[in-house]
């Protein structure tokens, strides 16, 4: 059997066939394939997969959960349960009657923020009922009705408490909830933790979804209360179950230790015919507890944020809160959130918050150049980004690297109306204008933007497990490229904004002091730099192991380098970013790379020295600090196996070097080992 390798990038257009089906021909080679399907064989576990190098799974598919909020339809989960199928088949009985009326106001609440804010496809959450009772007559009261079972299962717990609680039981002629009088209060205490957990978690769903969020205050303390009643609802596995049962039962059945009763995970695919047919694993009562604990964290996450009008600070927040991995149902609430009938917290304007981040004097608000139908476009762009940013990560990226080529366009576009601008103005006076500022500032801010997400897009390939060790090598060196437009864009900006500030304010004497402080870097733009550093050291390093064999690169059988660097980097080059940056340019750069050299200059150093002086910067800012911290261990540890590698690695070839993500996630640290 042989393998079809052609120069075609797409691993699916290469095929196992016969030889003699296809012909050999100029764009064809062939390779005996067989030693290397042997030895998969040999190696190979059961579940395991062979692919090349620069195969991931998550470029290939998408993984299917058990969970309703993760993506499968509610027929399938939460109408698995029988109860469900048939509301007046519970009127007769309270307390099942308004628990299940609130699991259906509950999941009709969750169905319509995820359908407001469009990330459904994005999972294939279905929000599609099949025609089954997802709202049903009187459900638009079961707080009310909640509320009443609770009082009176309250009311019931308090008569069991006492020593007499059976004889108040009688007189009382309270009747009991189920036959053994012994275990009332235990069975009282088990539901109503259910019962109140559901009640306040309808109150977050609810609350979140206030405009402007005003709700946000209030959400945040019915989910400190709905934590507090998981708590609860964990302890009562003691009192529910039977018999002692270990955790390897528990994870697999209700908190009793048995299977749960009344649901099937096959109803719907026999009552309901357009419902999938495929059936799901039901959760057990632990991992539903898990489940639900990990969303109200990320929930009180969102509730946590102050509003900021700051759009950096934003993204910077939105960003933050992605490294948690919330699912749907979270990053559903932050973007309706964020995104409100167009407003940025259905309060500020597009036009406002483009002013705002890119420090516009307050005059310009009402200057008809921030109508122009460029910026009117850019404002929407910034929507949209703001959606992206909230999708998962693979999503994210693949929509990031599509929109970079709208922001590219956006600028050009601006461009040409800043020169239209500056040619008439020039004209007709030598004083720069309020309106080229304005145009000459925006476009900073587009620019800086564009790298931003370009960074973004690399990182997320880090994330995401894209890149194989041997292809880091490209990924730092573009990243390297990037980061110093970046924090070109980045200082440019902040120059504008502080020339604009000086200009509006009076004209201060230039004193040594003053002419000090304006010569210094800014923290953020230094943070970037120590970034640059790092960037550039691993893709020297990297290069420098190659070029003298200490890292012997095999060929991948599927395609050639520059094919990977092309897969990885299409959606970049398309839009330009940056211009002039090629396979050749990157060939080029690293061509000469070797440890005599890289020695005499030592990246790492630089960006340890920069993180040592910018530290003190971010001490009011823990999440950069903590940042700033790992980017250090990072150029400590490499600058350390630089050393090592240059003063052993030339008269011991038994080195080893790998890299490992042990200090930071995007920025690999050099591991060097003897054989």
């Amino acid at each position: 059997m042989e393998l079809e390798t052609t120069s075609k990038t797409s691993m699916d257009r290469h095929a196992l066939r016969p030889t003699a089906a296809i012909p050999a021909t100029e764009n064809t080679v062939w390779a005996d394939a067989s030693p290397l399907l042997e030895a998969a064989c040999t190696e190979l576990q059961d579940g395991e997969l062979i692919h090349g190098d620069n195969f991931n799974l998550f470029a290939a598919m998408s993984a299917l959960e058990a969970t309703w909020h993760k993506g499968h339809s509610l027929a399938q989960t939460v109408f698995s349960c029988i109860y469900l199928l048939r509301p007046e088949r519970t009127t007769s009985h309270p307390i099942l009657d308004s628990f299940f009326r609130v699991i259906r106001a509950t999941c009709k609440a969750v169905v319509s923020v995820v359908s407001e804010a469009r990330t459904h496809e994005e999972e294939d959450l279905f929000t599609m009922a099949y025609g089954l009772p997802l709202i049903a007559n009187g459900d638009e009261k079961c707080l009310s009705l909640l509320n009443a079972v609770e009082e009176n299962i309250s009311r019931q717990l308090r008569a069991c408490k006492s020593p007499s609680s059976k004889r108040k039981l009688l007189e009382a002629d309270i009747e009991p909830l189920q036959s053994n009088l012994d275990a009332e209060e235990g069975y009282c205490k088990s539901l109503l933790c259910r019962i109140r957990f559901r009640k306040h978690f309808f109150h977050v769903v609810t609350s979140m979804r206030r405009p402007q969020g005003r709700g946000m205050e209030l959400a945040r303390k019915h989910i400190a209360a709905c934590i507090s009643e998981l708590e609860s609802i964990s302890e009562t596995a003691v009192f529910l179950a039977s018999k002692a049962c270990d955790d390897g039962i528990l994870e697999r059945t209700t908190a009793s230790g048995r299977q749960p009763i009344g649901f099937d995970s096959t109803v719907n695919s026999r009552t309901s015919a357009p419902t999938p047919p495929r059936s799901i694993e039901l959760l057990s009562w632990k991992k539903a507890i898990e489940y639900f604990e990990k969303l109200l964290r990320d929930l009180d996450f969102i509730c946590s944020y102050s509003l900021d009008p700051s759009l950096e600070v934003l993204m910077r927040f939105v960003v933050q809160f992605q490294k948690a991995k919330p699912d749907l149902v979270a990053r559903a609430h932050l973007q309706v959130l964020l995104v409100q009938d167009g407003k940025l917290y259905g309060r500020d304007s597009t036009l406002a918050m483009i002013a705002r981040a890119a420090g516009l004097p307050e005059a310009a608000k009402n200057y008809d150049v921030i109508k122009n139908e460029y910026i009117v476009q850019l404002g929407q762009l910034v929507i949209n980004m703001l959606r992206i940013l909230c999708t998962n990560a693979a999503w994210q990226r693949r929509k990031l690297g599509k929109i970079l080529q709208d922001w590219r366009v956006i600028y050009v576009q601006l461009e040409v109306a800043f020169t239209n601008e500056y040619r008439e103005v020039s004209n007709t006076s030598n004083d720069e204008s309020l309106s080229v500022r304005i145009f000459k500032q925006v476009l900073v801010w587009v620019e800086e933007q564009t790298y931003w997400i370009a960074h973004r897009f690399l990182i997320l390939g880090f994330e995401l497990d894209l890149y194989s060790p041997g292809e880091y090598c490209m990924v730092y060196w573009y990243l390297y490229v990037i980061l110093i437009r970046l924090a070109e864009k980045t200082h440019l900006k902040m120059s504008t904004i502080d020339e604009a500030a000086k200009r509006k304010g009076k004209k201060r004497k230039d004193s040594p002091k003053n002419l000090a402080r304006e010569s210094r870097i800014p923290p953020a733009v230094l943070f970037l730099q120590c970034q640059i550093c790092i960037a550039e050291g691993l893709t020297l390093l990297l290069a420098a192991l190659g070029n003298e064999l200490m890292i012997l690169q095999s060929p991948s059988p599927f395609n050639s380098e520059y094919e990977r660097f092309t897969q990885h980097f299409e959606l970049l080059q398309k839009a330009c970013i940056p211009d002039h940056n090629s396979y050749p340019s990157f060939k080029e750069s690293i061509s000469y790379a070797n440890f005599s050299t890289i020695v005499m200059y030592n990246y790492f150093k630089d960006a340890q020295k920069i993180a040592k002086e910018i530290k003190s910067s971010f001490s009011s800012d823990p999440e950069r600090l903590d940042e700033v911290r790992r980017l250090e261990q990072v150029a400590e540890h490499n600058s350390i196996a630089l050393n090592v590698i240059c003063r052993v690695g030339a008269v011991d070839r038994s080195l080893k070097v790998s890299f490992e993500f042990i200090h930071h996630p995007c920025f690999a640290t050099a591991v060097v080992k003897r054989h």
